[in-house]
């Protein structure tokens, strides 16, 4: 007799939209402008130091918390960029990729029944991830065109079963940089209801227009409480390396690594060294790269504009969110499907990171980490639009 042999907290989660649309963009010879990793290499000197490790003995299994190059390197970064000192032995844990990251902090923390409240739209592991621990989510929308939180929604999504407060800063996939005002009224709630905060912070250099990213656990009563997140693949654009970690209170990150260990065990030796040279690399990479990504956000927002497509601001990340209300596309899930065949474009229908897909059924994510004549060529095929 057939039968789905998929747990059932599981069975929502089916193949990815990214997946979806990446067949759809190669079958229609479309440009592809929705999953989020560039179509260029990193840092040179990074991918020579990697393919020398090979070379140099790094093919065994690294230490279960990482290579001390690299849990050093971390604790380095953190204290060069943001004045966080953490200790790289203690707090310090080298994952397989942010995800992996999250999936084990959310599993060390949450008992079956335990609540976390997040912000939607949301990253779609942070969903399975709670699913896998047995918890259960509770969104709080980012509201459109201005993603503004609303904070008292949040208080309100706070009860006692609430055991987490998961965040991302800067935002995918709206683009959204958490201002310092809104961080602290989040930290005032964690406090106030003695709650752990799990921080995504994979886009940290990744800010525009002047903004700067503000970790959470700076701020008063919240390093004690905060595990966060970042990784190799966004900021130096090498996303296949799957080499991330998390920071914070020994206890928390001794409980991640005890789920870690049972995930993947350890991450991949020889990527460790050049992920640590990254992090090393002079202030000009990182505000370089920076700028290089404003300039290809305003390219697509320019091109978006001249069709009458108005998008939501984006403050950082590699993604901006456009609005297709004026051109009548009442469903992005079906307009995102047509897109590749009619304008040679892909996208990805926000609603796919929502539990509540109301409200956000005209936007469509596009991602801009894409080679300059790449997003010139969507913004050429983007005139097929009429204006509306």
């Amino acid at each position: 007799m057939a039968f789905d042999p998929l747990v059932h907290r599981l069975r929502p989660f089916g193949t990815t939209v990214f997946a979806e649309m990446t067949q759809r963009a190669l079958h229609f010879d479309a440009v592809n402008l929705g999953q989020g990793f560039p179509d260029t290499d990193g840092p040179q000197e990074m991918l020579d130091l990697a393919a020398r490790s090979l070379h140099e003995g790094y093919n065994q299994y690294a230490p279960a918390r990482g290579l001390p190059v690299l849990r050093d390197a971390v604790a380095e970064h953190q204290d060069r960029f943001y004045g966080i000192q953490v200790d790289p032995d203690r707090e310090v844990l080298v994952t397989v990729g942010a995800t992996e990251a999250i999936a084990a902090s959310l599993l060390a923390v949450l008992e079956p029944g335990d609540e976390v409240v997040m912000v939607e739209p949301y990253y779609d592991s942070y969903a399975a991830c709670i699913a896998l621990a047995g918890g259960v989510r509770r969104t709080v929308p980012l509201l459109f065109p201005d993603l503004t939180l609303d904070l008292d929604a949040v208080r309100s999504a706070v009860n006692e079963r609430t055991k987490v407060l998961l965040l991302n800063t800067p935002h995918n996939p709206t683009g959204k940089v958490f201002t310092r005002e809104e961080l602290s009224a989040l930290a005032e709630i964690a406090r106030e209801h003695d709650l752990l905060v799990i921080s995504d912070e994979v886009y940290e250099h990744l800010v525009f227009d002047g903004l700067e990213h503000l970790p959470i656990s700076t701020l008063p009563g919240m390093a004690e409480r905060t595990l966060t997140i970042s990784s190799v693949g966004k900021t130096f654009s090498l996303t296949g390396w799957k080499t991330g970690w998390l920071t914070g209170p020994a206890e928390l990150v001794a409980a991640a690594a005890a789920v870690k260990q049972f995930l993947t065990f350890v991450g991949v030796t020889h990527m460790q060294p050049a992920v640590a040279h990254g992090l090393r690399m002079p202030e000009e990479f990182f505000t370089g790269f920076a700028r290089e990504l404003q300039g290809k956000r305003d390219l697509l927002v320019e091109a978006l504009g001249e069709v009458g497509v108005p998008v939501s601001p984006c403050q950082g990340t590699y993604f901006v969110i456009a609005d297709f209300a004026g051109h009548d596309v009442s469903d992005a899930v079906d307009f995102c499907r047509r897109l590749p065949e009619e304008i040679g474009v892909v996208g990805v229908p926000v609603s796919v990171f929502c539990d509540d897909a109301e409200p956000v059924a005209s936007l469509v994510r596009f991602a801009f980490c894409k080679q300059e004549e790449v997003l010139r060529e969507a913004a050429r095929r983007l005139q097929g639009l009429s204006s509306g």
